[in-house]
């Protein structure tokens, strides 16, 4: 067959003739929604080379189908496809990591394998499970990591070495904190990696009665006191790659295709970017990720070039690991009321923690590079911390003004419809944690008052301002399952079943944007992913039933059958753990 020559105003086009005879995929389903405002469904999609030709139904696919040869796949016959869900926030080495650790949770904790944690209720079974662990452990030099503390749940009390020290005298132990920005480490730790009252310097470390250290080391600035002697073994790559792949096989079942890590480099730039590297090179990559790198660690690590650096590994980005904007800290953990608060406060009177501190440090850490056009990110939790984010934000675009810089508030946990108004004003946009509401509302009530723990995680108010809004969980936050974002974003529903702040409830339709196109354009990368159209990624999130036909209560309910990534099918239940993960704890 001869090229095809197109004539047009503007001269000829010339088509490739191997590429144009290169055989077709078309995938039927029951329906598909396309999450594209001008062609809202169909029932057929055309695939080739992993990216969408046309989607519509088998006759409106025809001009295609008459071009090359073709194969239709009717295994979705009867099943839903959407646009494959997007983790606008996620850390998936980290994640893979503190979920296959012994666990210490408060809440039920959903697993990559096995079945779910049941929580931990009181201190007592808490102490019990911690000395449990210690006992189990190999050898008596090696550091024991339990994840999962809950000061919050547990009536707003940390840990501290003597708790620890009663429960391990002599092993190492290393208490990660529910919310990931707190560590707590008994005395044979702090002995273990050198850790003198010399840390008092940085803040965060905390000091008991006496004077010397207590063993708390509260926000992410004051964790990395102990983690920088103890995380490098957890990067190693016959450890970390499987619990990095057990983390995507996580939200494969959750329907995900596209991931997300917002902190590369936090604790070690070459090992994570090599571990990234080595998962999304592969053929058979579960996901899609895009990288977000850590800011300030980047101008620490590498001064002068930090930019330059950052630049070049955004242009390594390939289809499948995209490296894309910088990521900055304004206040501290939601889920451990490390944030900050603007008055009247927390009702017990506690402060919060500022990581960048508001005014010059804050604007001048991440000024740089809103001047170079980067993407930037920042993690803002309270209603201080928010306030702290945009004011930099507002003297930034007074000095240096952008357009569609897509500045990203991520988090946003404790707002007001004031915030939202001027976010949209100076042309960002917000990414927020559904979990806010359903797992802390009803825990965070006695801290900070009724009114401000069920108004968390505000999405109609973000909405109304007019803002792009994604949904994310933050893993191990929450559970990368975007269903159950969507059903809390629609539903507001706490762990009691009470509905919690019913007036800051979106409809269905809002919802699913907020983990397809709107969570893909929050990242940057919504001409690539996010809706069903022709030019984007064929990945395609499966579903038994559609999202529109259900009850908004049963959103969550709806079973997802698996994935579809550059036109390769994934089922869910053909996923088996790494032999190194086999017996989950």
């Amino acid at each position: 067959m001869a090229s095809v020559v197109l004539c047009g105003l503007s001269g000829h086009v010339r088509a490739d003739n191997n590429t144009a005879r290169k055989p077709i995929t078309v995938f039927v389903a029951n329906k598909i929604i396309t999450m594209d405002p001008g062609w809202t469904t169909g029932t057929a999609v055309a695939v080739r080379d992993g990216k969408i030709l046309s989607v519509g139904s088998l006759t409106e696919l025809k001009p295609w189908l008459d071009s090359a040869p073709y194969t239709i796949d009717r295994r979705f016959e009867n099943k839903v496809l959407m646009p494959g869900f997007v983790e606008a926030h996620g850390h998936p080495i980290l994640g893979g990591i503190l979920l296959n650790l012994p666990l210490l949770t408060y809440l039920p904790t959903v697993r990559p394998y096995g079945p779910i944690f049941p929580g931990v209720k009181t201190r007592q079974e808490a102490e019990a499970l911690m000395r449990k662990y210690v006992l189990e452990a190999r050898d008596p030099h090696q550091t024991v990591f339990i994840w999962g503390w809950d000061v919050v749940a547990m009536g707003g009390r940390h840990l501290d070495k003597t708790i620890l020290d009663r429960i391990a005298p002599s092993q190492p132990l290393i208490v990660w904190d529910a919310s990931e920005h707190f560590i707590y480490a008994n005395s044979a730790e702090m002995k273990k990696v050198g850790v003198t009252d010399d840390a008092f310097k940085v803040n965060g470390v905390m000091a008991g009665a006496d004077g010397h250290l207590n063993g708390q080391f509260l926000g992410t600035t004051a964790a990395r006191v102990i983690l920088r002697h103890e995380f490098s073994p957890l990067l190693a790559p016959e450890y970390a790659l499987p619990r990095l792949r057990s983390l995507l096989d996580l939200s494969v079942k959750g329907g995900i295709t596209t991931q997300s890590e917002l902190a590369l480099g936090l604790q070690d730039y070459a090992t994570e970017e090599k571990l990234y590297r080595a998962r999304f090179s592969q053929a058979d990559a579960p996901t899609r990720c895009v990288v977000v790198c850590d800011g300030v660690s980047a101008a620490r690590l590498r001064k002068e070039k930090a930019i330059e650096f950052i630049r070049g590994l955004e242009q390594s980005s390939t289809d499948y690991l995209i490296f894309k904007g910088v990521k900055f800290f304004s206040d501290d953990s939601f889920v451990g009321l490390g944030m900050v608060m603007d008055p009247p406060g927390y009702i017990d009177g506690h402060k919060g923690i500022f990581i960048l501190q508001p005014g010059n440090e804050i604007r001048d850490a991440m000024m740089p590079w809103w001047k170079a056009g980067f993407h930037i990110h920042i993690h803002s939790n309270g209603s201080g911390g928010n306030a702290s984010t945009i004011e930099a934000l507002s003297e930034m675009q007074a000095a240096y003004p952008r357009i569609d810089h897509r500045f990203t508030i991520e988090h946003f946990g404790e707002s007001t419809p004031e915030m939202a108004r001027r976010v949209k004003a100076l042309g960002a946009v917000v990414s927020i944690n559904p979990y806010y509401v359903y797992y802390r509302g009803e825990l965070n009530a006695p801290f900070m008052g009724t009114d401000l723990a069920y108004t968390a995680s505000r999405l109609r108010s973000a909405l109304a301002a007019g803002l792009t809004v994604s949904l994310h969980s933050d893993t191990p936050i929450g559970p990368p399952r975007p269903l159950e974002w969507a059903w809390i974003a629609v539903n507001r529903f706490g762990q009691d079943g009470k509905v919690l702040g019913p007036d800051e409830r979106v409809s269905v339709a809002q919802a699913l944007r907020m983990i397809t196109i709107d969570a893909a354009y929050t990242l940057g990368v919504e001409d690539k992913v996010g809706s069903i159209e022709a030019g984007k990624f064929a990945d395609f999130t499966v579903l038994d039933q559609d999202p529109f036909a259900v009850r908004p209560e049963k959103l969550r309910d709806i079973h997802v059958w698996g994935t579809v990534i550059g036109g390769r099918p994934q089922p869910a239940d053909a996923i088996r753990p790494p032999a190194a993960l086999a017996n989950p704890n």
